[in-house]
């Protein structure tokens, strides 16, 4: 994708990480109630920023999307990746995996495991991800999520 590139975030952007998240989040139609209650879960602190592995696609100054990679490894965690709304369907989603696919292989992890937004699904499948179970939200009682699994041996 022309002009996009990609950085570490720093831990200054954790406001606008957690707006860009919320949005993301909020494009798929879900109440305000909804919202409310996933709000905490999608709110970045410059401590979180600083610690975690946060990768953001900038173009001209602008963050148009965002991942993060968790844990230590072998198997580590997709923890985020989110795509500003007006992006979603650019390839940029993509261009975002595939970026978090390659550091968690340079990270030596042999797994990438994510808790998948409903409405993300279709792109996690056609990327390689299959189901291997659900988790319990972090936000909603009762509300169940599937969890997938990306191999990262070549």
């Amino acid at each position: 994708m022309d002009g996009i590139t990609l950085r570490r975030a720093g831990p200054a952007e954790s406001g606008l990480l957690s707006e860009l998240a919320q949005r993301s989040k909020a494009h798929w139609g879900y109440d305000a109630e909804f919202m409310a209650a996933v709000r905490a879960e999608l709110t970045f602190t410059p401590d979180q920023v600083a610690a975690r592995r946060f990768t953001v696609a900038e173009r001209d100054g602008e963050v148009l999307g965002f991942h993060s990679l968790d844990g230590a490894g072998p198997r580590g965690e997709l923890g985020n990746l989110w795509v500003d709304p007006p992006h979603i369907g650019t390839g940029l989603g993509r261009l975002l995996w595939t970026d978090a696919v390659r550091r968690a292989r340079i990270l030596g992890w042999t797994e990438l495991v994510l808790d998948a937004e409903p409405y993300a699904e279709g792109f996690y499948f056609a990327m390689g991800a299959r189901v291997i179970g659900v988790v319990t939200s972090g936000s909603l009682p009762g509300r169940t999520l599937r969890q997938l699994m990306f191999p990262l041996m070549e």
